[in-house]
């Protein structure tokens, strides 16, 4: 019970604090949702994710064992969407967004301020989720739009769409200044640091904003049945990969989290 109330005081409060302060203002002041989404991909997540592969010490075995079970646990919830998408006879374009809701989850806006405040005397733990959203970004570019593109016939978006994806390129940067042990002068890398400081409160902040005019008068079925899927499927199926597999410790921990959040916000922007 200690641990629960810990969790509750620590992180869920924090986090769900953040998120209502976002709404708030978002009703108060009207943000501009595209500057404040743009800031929030395209400069803070890139510069959080260079600064942690920069900083981890992530040993390749455990590397590895992270791609494997996001490789394991994702081709899982593939098969298993496609066949539920088929069981219930959904025609393609409704099929692709069943089926990205239950695969994509929002690691990076919120999956990262989570694992920022949960691992914040775990460095590996907030490392391993940084994978987990480079993983997904993938995902999403490769996996996500290859569904919605094969339902609408525009196929030529899909390369440029994964190659203006930043996160793909602060992983790339952020391995080859860690792997050359390369330094970084400290007028650079203080800005990167505040950078990525900030990241915590505007993603929060933002998803906030996003949820702030959101009017559900009547829930579909079929909208029960997704987020049952992604917010319990996938977690069970990932416990059953992590046991399969012998993960162990904050490695285990991260991944189960990971694989608990919920749907990418990229999957509604596709299907819109």
């Amino acid at each position: 019970m200690d641990i629960f109330i810990h969790i509750v005081v620590e992180v869920i409060f924090p986090l769900f604090l953040l998120i209502g302060a976002g709404a708030w203002l978002h009703r108060l002041f009207h943000f501009d949702m595209n500057t404040l989404s743009k800031i929030t991909t395209y400069f803070l997540l890139p510069a959080v994710g260079f600064v942690n592969v920069y900083e981890s010490n992530m040993k390749s075995g455990v590397l590895f064992s992270v791609l494997f079970f996001l490789i394991l646990q994702n081709g899982t919830l593939i098969a298993v969407s496609a066949i539920m998408a088929k069981w219930l006879k959904l025609d393609r374009r409704l099929g692709a967004t069943f089926q990205n809701t239950i695969v994509l989850n929002n690691s990076g806006n919120f999956g990262i301020p989570v694992s920022q405040l949960v691992f914040r005397h775990e460095p590996s733990g907030l490392s391993i989720q940084i994978v987990v959203t480079i993983f997904q970004n993938f995902l999403t570019n490769t996996y996500g739009m290859f569904q919605f593109i094969s339902a609408s016939q525009n196929r030529k978006k899909m390369a440029s769409e994964f190659l203006k994806n930043p996160i793909i390129y602060a992983l790339v940067l952020g391995l080859f200044f860690r792997m050359l042990h390369i330094p970084i002068p400290s007028f650079l890398w203080n800005p990167l640091e505040h950078t990525a400081n900030a990241f915590l409160v505007l993603a929060l902040v933002t998803l906030g904003a996003q949820l702030a005019y959101i009017d559900i008068k009547r829930i579909p079925p079929l909208l029960i049945l997704t987020v049952c899927s992604r917010l319990l499927l996938s977690p069970a199926i990932a416990l059953m990969i992590i046991t399969l597999l012998q993960l162990h410790g904050v490695t285990a921990q991260a991944l189960l989290i990971a694989s608990s959040y919920p749907c990418s916000r990229n999957t509604a922007l596709y299907a819109l």
